[in-house]
C-alpha cells in the first residue's frame, strides 16, 4: 500500500504502468476518474489511471468551487439528486474540513420575479429535509431589512426578503490532487499527460489501451480487465474510438467566472441572485477578491481551450449593475477569470440551464464502461456506482473489502473538525508573522494544502531569499513537484495553486523566477523554460484577454 506522488519517480511509474496487468483501468485524472480510482483501491482491487492532461485540468479545476446542496435542482423536480449531494456535502465537509468549507449563502427575493417568498420557503425546507442539513445549519427566511443588513449592496427595489441557507465553498482542483493522492496512498498507480490513443482488443472484448506519453513523446500498452472512460467533455471522443457512440450523447455547456478585487466588489458576503434573463448568478468574497458566476450557454467550440469571452465578462458585470448599488465596476476591473465546461447528457428540446446534472454509465458491447454527467459534489456516489458494476461484472467471486470512502480522509495528517482548522491557521500565522507576507496568507497555505502546510513553511524558513512571497512561491512549488506530480509551470499557478485566478499579480510578478527554479529541480534545458514561461504567459493572456488593456 502506497505509491509515489512525485514526478521525479514518474519513470518508475511508467514502468509499472507498461509492465503490470492490472483489474481496472480509469480513463480520466478529473474528480471522476481519481474518485473512481479511490474507490477501486480502497475496496482491493489493482487500478491504474490515465490523465492525457494534468489532473483535475478540465472541469475539475473550473466549476463555481462549490460542494453544491443541488437547491436549483428543486425547480426541475428532481429530488433523488437533491438528496444524494445533499447529503454528500455533509461527508465531503468531513473527509477534508480544511478544503470543504462552510459558506452561508444569501438568496434574495423579489415581489415580480423567482419563485417568490412563501414558495422559497417551503423549496428551501424540503431542500433541507432532503439533503439532511444540521439543524443550526437549515434555512432562515428573512424580512426585506433583515436581508439589507446582511448585504447593504443590494438594491432595494422589489426585494421582498430573504433567505440564508447552507453551502460549502471548495477548491476543486486541490479537492481532485487530494483525492488522487489519497488513491495512490491506497495503491492506486497514477499518471498525468498520457493520452489513449487506442483500445486493445482481446477476442472483440476491451483489454487494455495504447498511450502517448506527451512528455517523453514514447508509446505503450497498458492491460487491465475493465476499462472505465470518465473523461468528462472527452468522453464521446474515446467513445468514436471505441465505435460505440450511439444513443444518448454529450451536450456541452459553458460555464464563466470573472475574479475582481473584493474592495471594488466590497460584499459582506456569498449571494445567489438573478439576472436580467433569468439565470442565477453567484457571487462570493474570497479573501481580498470577490468572485462571479456563472452562465450557462452551449458550447461547440475548441474543448482545450474554453476562454471567458468580452459578452461573457459584460454580462455578469451588468448583471452586478443591475442587482447592486453603489459598485463601481467595470470589464477592466476584472483581474482575472477561467471557464470550463460542464458535461451534461442531452435531452432534445431542452435548453442548456434546463439540462439534468444526473451522471449516466454506458456500456459497449466491447465492455467499455463510460460514465457521464453528475456534478463534483456527488463524486464519491459516482464512483461507488461505477466501482459496483466493475465488481459484479467481473470479480464477483473475489473477496474485496466493502466500500468505505465515506471514511477515508484525504490527506495523509487530517484535521478532525473545521474548528481545528482555524486553531491550526493561527498557528502558522504566528509563526509566519515576522514576515512581509499578506495578512491572508495562512488561511490561503492552510484551506491549499491542510497539515502539509508544516512541510512548506519548513522549507520557505531554510530559503535565504530577500522577498518573502518569492520564497514562499518557491517552497509550494517544492512541495508540489516531489509531492503533486506538478512538472509545468501551469500545473502549478492553475491547477496546484489556483493563483492565476485569485492572485494573477504574484503569477505575472514571479513566473519569469519560478520558472527557473523549477528548471534547477526537473533539469529543464534553456529552450524547455522558454516554452513554460511562453505557455504560462499565454494563460495569462487568455484569463485577461477580454480587458481593454490586456
Amino acid at each position: 500500500m502506497g505509491e509515489t506522488f512525485s514526478f521525479l519517480e514518474r519513470p518508475k511509474t511508467l514502468q509499472r504502468l507498461a509492465s503490470e496487468h492490472f483489474d481496472l483501468l480509469v480513463i480520466g485524472g478529473g474528480i471522476t476518474g481519481a474518485g473512481i480510482g479511490l474507490d477501486a483501491a480502497s475496496r482491493g482491487l489493482s487500478v491504474a489511471v490515465v490523465e492525457k492532461h494534468d489532473f483535475a485540468y478540465g472541469t475539475s479545476s473550473r466549476s463555481t468551487k462549490l460542494i453544491h446542496g443541488g437547491l436549483r435542482y428543486l425547480k426541475q423536480l428532481e429530488f433523488g439528486l437533491v438528496k444524494e449531494v445533499g447529503s454528500e456535502r455533509a461527508v465531503v465537509h468531513n473527509l477534508a474540513p480544511h478544503l470543504v468549507i462552510p459558506e452561508k449563502m444569501l438568496l434574495p427575493l423579489y415581489e415580480k420575479k423567482g419563485l417568490g417568498y412563501w414558495l422559497t420557503s417551503i423549496g428551501l425546507m424540503i431542500y433541507d429535509f432532503l439533503a439532511g442539513v444540521k439543524k443550526e445549519d437549515q434555512r432562515m427566511m428573512l424580512t426585506g431589512k433583515q436581508t439589507f443588513r446582511y448585504e447593504p449592496l443590494l438594491k432595494k427595489e422589489g426585494v421582498k426578503g430573504g433567505a440564508i441557507y447552507a453551502e460549502y465553498r471548495t477548491d476543486d482542483a486541490r479537492l481532485t490532487i487530494e483525492i488522487a493522492k489519497t488513491a495512490a496512498r491506497y495503491g492506486a498507480v497514477m499518471a498525468n499527460y498520457l493520452k489513449v490513443n487506442e483500445f486493445v482488443y482481446d477476442d472483440q472484448k476491451i483489454a487494455g489501451v495504447i498511450v502517448h506519453d506527451e512528455l517523453s513523446t514514447q508509446t505503450f500498452q497498458i492491460r487491465a480487465t475493465s476499462v472505465i472512460n470518465a473523461a468528462g467533455p472527452w468522453v464521446d471522443e474515446l467513445r468514436e474510438i471505441n465505435k460505440s457512440k450511439v444513443g444518448k450523447r454529450l451536450h456541452l455547456t459553458k460555464g464563466v467566472h470573472v475574479v475582481v478585487p473584493h474592495q471594488k466588489f466590497p460584499i459582506h458576503q456569498a449571494i445567489y441572485y438573478d439576472v436580467e434573463d433569468g439565470r442565477m448568478v453567484f457571487a462570493i468574497p474570497r479573501g481580498r477578491v470577490t468572485y462571479i458566476g456563472t452562465t450557462d450557454t452551449n458550447y461547440e467550440g475548441d474543448k482545450d481551450r474554453v476562454i471567458t469571452s468580452s459578452d461573457d465578462a459584460s454580462y455578469l458585470i451588468r448583471g452586478v449593475y443591475n442587482t447592486f448599488t453603489g459598485v463601481d465596476l467595470t470589464v477592466d476591473d476584472i483581474e482575472s477569470s477561467w471557464a470550463g465546461l460542464r458535461p451534461l447528457i442531452h435531452e432534445d428540446g431542452k435548453s442548456a440551464s434546463e439540462l439534468s446534472r444526473k451522471d449516466e454509465i454506458f456500456e459497449s458491447p466491447t465492455g467499455l464502461i463510460s460514465i457521464a454527467g453528475g456534478k463534483l459534489t456527488g463524486y464519491r456516489k459516482m464512483a461507488e456506482r461505477v466501482v459496483n458494476l466493475v465488481i459484479k461484472k467481473h470479480f464477483a467471486e473475489r473477496s474485496l473489502v466493502p466500500v468505505s470512502t465515506a471514511m477515508i480522509k484525504l490527506n495523509a495528517e487530517p484535521f478532525t473538525s473545521y474548528k481545528q482548522v482555524k486553531q491550526y491557521t493561527e498557528t502558522i500565522a504566528v509563526q509566519l508573522k515576522p514576515y512581509a507576507l499578506s495578512g491572508y496568507t495562512p488561511k490561503y497555505l492552510v484551506e491549499t494544502y491542510g497539515k502539509q502546510t508544516d512541510i512548506i513553511v519548513k522549507y520557505f524558513l531554510s530559503l535565504n531569499e530577500d522577498v518573502a512571497e518569492l520564497a514562499l512561491l518557491k517552497a509550494e512549488a517544492w512541495f508540489t513537484i516531489h509531492n503533486e506530480m506538478v512538472c509545468s509551470l501551469e500545473d502549478f499557478f492553475v491547477r496546484r495553486t489556483g493563483l492565476i485566478y485569485f492572485e494573477i499579480r504574484k503569477v505575472i510578478r514571479f513566473h519569469a523566477e519560478i520558472a527557473n527554479f523549477m528548471k534547477n529541480l526537473l533539469g529543464w534545458s534553456f529552450a524547455q523554460t522558454e516554452l513554460e514561461i511562453k505557455k504560462i504567459q499565454a494563460r495569462i493572456h487568455e484569463a485577461t484577454q477580454f480587458k481593454s488593456h490586456a
